[in-house]
């Protein structure tokens, strides 16, 4: 492994680096990392390289993160520390010169139905304040305008701004009776608790089928509000079941729900816009409020970039730091490429990529500094156009005397930073080593694989694929786009790009995903439990499981972490979840199993040297080498031409990137042929060098009579590309329009979209 250039190369004006200004990394160990010792300069803006599972996030967020968090909580009193999650120390020898770590992740902003962008910037709050101070007629207080308290928000649907309809033919069946279980809401199983509450409320027979209740007797039964009754010996609450229902399900996410719970919500809640406050959440008396013509909600739901041109105009030394404060935080939101969204926009409706963005917003206006900020992949979701943005708003958190750790992969991150880590050389077992560790410059000649591929460019083809036809798309309206109309061709590879908010997701899984033969392989959870792993979701357990079965003489029930063979204490899952209420949950490692999720007695049965549990362990390029299995080995093929040859076999789904989420789903689909493939940025979280590999994977499924579209801002992709369609100009109300319908060649030569400003910069390149 080549380790030059420490860090003092990195600090430009500094001939020598007093200790203290590095943070000293010794001998980490945690996943895959082999040992890595390192110094990394504090106050500097420090980017990790490498290829996907070469260890990057096992250092930045799995140690560094990890310990500087694990040691703000041990600064906490016992008593406090007795209701936080018990953090173990990473696998490390020594860590020095650590400052508070704040990770600004792509995970999305909780699963909370009130959280706005406005809530989640405090843009609202400031918002508020201006129009309890300056608004005009006077209506009360900075709470008067708050749809999350019971003085500001609206009292028919109580701040949420949506409507239930229930269809009460998805809550029961009305041929039966509740003794036959005519109950369809989950939870209300005949004998359940909830179920005996209903069944023993004296207001109707519950022998008696639904159909034949008196209109009293129907109305009790799913509308009665809330009422103390008596059952037995036992008093309890009786509430009808519609009225239970909106109650429980309407405040929830949907995707925070078990599965079971959200099909449910899906069939029996249509939610609308709330017929008394149209959809503002806010009471009469705070819509009634106006300045300068407009009042709160008419602001909350303008786009940031026209809310904050408006804010400009205001003048009042009433509210002069609050003006400032809020002028401050939605130019912000402008420059980062957010201008697009509103403030009333939900905070779970947001991309990974978006609410990263929205994140990094509230810390650029903090008055923290000498902070380390760990930044997973911040040009996720970024057209080429924004990524120049969100580079000057990395400088900007570093030069306010803050540390800046980035895991990224795009070269222009990459360019701006002052000191480069290097991980690999491989992924997996085959990474885990330090690589090199200094200046840019350095990083070119090391001769690494990152080093190689930084200035790699794809070509364009020259001989793109004909159309085999066209999906047509005609009158396209959904959210800002604007009638568009568009072929799509078939049988060829499409690049749909534009920059982020101009409608490419609207265009393409508005009006392509959903349509006959059409396969989406998007970054989106995969609906499971905390059981599921590649094994199980790509059915690669079948076989593995049959092979155990036929090798031991028993029953293949008994290598299911699922059935027989699970672990009586963990029920298979390895670890024991501890549920701490309002806090995150903590997860330890099963002590019956030490996490190998079966009995002792299964772990005695053996495939060629190894038990269930060891094969579980092994990467999947591993896996591929021990099991001999031709079901097997077709699934596993899969997986590693898709690039997940990394990960292992019994890995959690919930531990997977968006982009690892991705390329599984587009494994588990490869089989088809005549297909059409939407994939929505697939490039997320791949190394340059990982790229070409994704561009010989999409060639392979369109040679094998596939049609492939890909949503996507990666020029590499787009040079490689049949056909673009690039929409835009701008983004929100800017865009919405389809600008550009052709091949890359052409766009290169003639277009004047942004796109093709970039892309043209692009290939000319040497």
């Amino acid at each position: 492994m080549v380790s030059s250039r420490q860090a003092s190369a990195a600090h430009r004006d500094h001939t020598a680096a007093d200790s203290h200004d590095l943070i000293q990394v010794r001998g980490a160990r945690e996943n895959n990392l082999k040992g890595v010792s390192l110094d990394l300069p504090k106050r500097r803006l420090t980017v990790f390289t490498g290829v996907s599972g070469s260890g990057k996030s096992s250092l930045v967020f799995d140690t560094i993160a990890a310990e500087s968090r694990r040691l703000i909580d041990e600064t906490y009193t016992s008593f406090i520390q007795s209701f936080m999650p018990s953090l173990a120390r990473p696998d490390v020898d020594a860590l020095h010169n650590l400052s508070a770590a704040i990770i600004v992740d792509q995970e999305r902003m909780g699963a909370n139905a009130r959280s706005t962008v406005g809530t989640a910037t405090d843009a609202h709050t400031m918002l508020r304040i201006m129009f309890s101070r300056i608004g005009e007629p006077h209506v009360g207080g900075a709470g008067a305008f708050s749809f999350n308290l019971a003085e500001g928000m609206c009292p028919e649907c109580e701040g949420l701004g949506k409507a239930s309809t229930i269809d009460v033919d998805a809550l029961v069946d009305r041929e039966l009776s509740l003794n036959e279980g005519a109950i369809k809401v989950p939870g209300f199983p005949v004998d359940s608790w909830q179920w005996q509450v209903m069944a023993g409320s004296g207001l109707f027979d519950p022998a008696v089928k639904l159909k034949d209740f008196t209109p009293e007797q129907w109305e009790d039964f799913l509308y009665k509000p809330p009422t103390k009754l008596k059952y037995g010996t036992n008093n309890f609450t009786y509430e009808g079941l519609a009225s239970k229902v909106r109650r429980t399900y309407l405040g929830k996410d949907r995707e925070s729900m078990q599965p079971a719970a959200r099909a449910f919500a899906d069939r029996a809640l249509k939610l609308t816009l709330c017929p008394s406050c149209g959809g503002s959440r806010l009471n009469e008396a705070a819509r009634s409020a106006r300045i300068a013509g407009r009042n709160i909600a008419e602001c909350a739901a303008m786009q940031i970039n026209d809310l904050a041109d408006f804010v400009r105009g205001i003048d009042n030394p009433a509210v002069g730091p609050v003006l400032d404060g809020l002028r401050s935080t939605l130019e912000s939101l402008v420059e980062i490429g957010l201008g697009y969204l509103s403030l009333d926009r939900e905070s779970s409706t947001l991309s990974g990529g978006e609410a990263q963005r929205v994140k990094m917003v509230r810390h650029l206006n903090s008055s923290l500094t000498d902070v380390t900020y760990v930044f997973d992949e911040p040009t996720a979701g970024l057209h080429p156009h924004d990524i120049q943005r969100m580079n000057n708003l990395l400088l900007q958190l570093r030069d306010k005397g803050n540390t800046v750790l980035v895991v990224e992969h795009k070269p222009e991150t990459i360019a701006i930073a002052d000191h480069v880590v290097d991980l690999g050389p491989g992924a997996g077992t085959a990474g885990g080593s330090l690589c090199y560790a200094g200046d840019l410059d350095g990083l070119r000649a090391s001769g690494t694989l990152t080093g190689r591929y930084l200035d790699h460019r794809v070509r364009l083809r020259d001989d793109v694929r004909k159309p085999t036809g066209h999906l047509s798309i005609t009158g396209a309206t959904l959210h800002n786009l604007k009638d568009v109309s568009v072929e799509v061709p078939l049988g060829v590879l499409t690049v749909v790009t534009g920059v982020a908010g101009s409608g490419k997701s609207s265009l393409i899984h508005g009006y392509i995903a959903g349509r006959e033969g059409v396969v989406v392989a998007d970054q989106s959870p995969i609906r499971g439990s905390r059981r599921s792993n590649p094994a199980t979701y790509t059915g690669l357990l079948d076989p593995v499981r049959a092979a155990f079965a036929k090798a031991n003489g028993v029953k293949p029930g008994l290598f299911s972490a699922n059935s027989e063979g699970a672990c009586p204490a963990c029920k298979g899952i390895g670890l024991i979840y501890t549920d701490l209420a309002m806090m995150a949950g903590v997860a330890s490692v099963c002590e019956e199993c030490e996490g190998r999720r079966f009995t002792p007695e299964v772990l005695t049965y053996t495939l060629r040297g190894k038990n269930i549990g060891e094969v579980l362990d092994m990467p999947v390029a591993e896996a591929r080498d021990f099991l001999t299995e031709r079901q097997a080995r077709t699934i596993l093929d899969r997986l590693v031409a898709v690039g997940l040859g990394y990960v292992g076999l019994g890995q959690p789904l919930t531990t997977l990137s968006g982009g690892e989420r991705q390329r599984l789903k587009l494994a588990i689909n490869m089989a088809k042929t005549g297909t059409t493939y939407v994939l929505d940025e697939p490039t997320t979280g791949l190394h340059l060098a990982d790229v070409d590999q994704l561009l010989a994977l999409l060639d392979r499924l369109v040679e094998d009579g596939n049609t492939v579209i890909v949503i996507e801002h990666h020029q590499a992709v787009m040079a490689h590309a049949d056909w673009i369609i690039d929409l835009g100009p701008g983004a929100g109300h800017d865009g919405g329009q389809v600008v550009f319908s052709g091949t890359p060649g052409e766009l290169v030569a003639d277009g004047t979209s942004l796109t093709a400003i970039h892309l043209r910069d692009y290939v000319s390149r040497p």
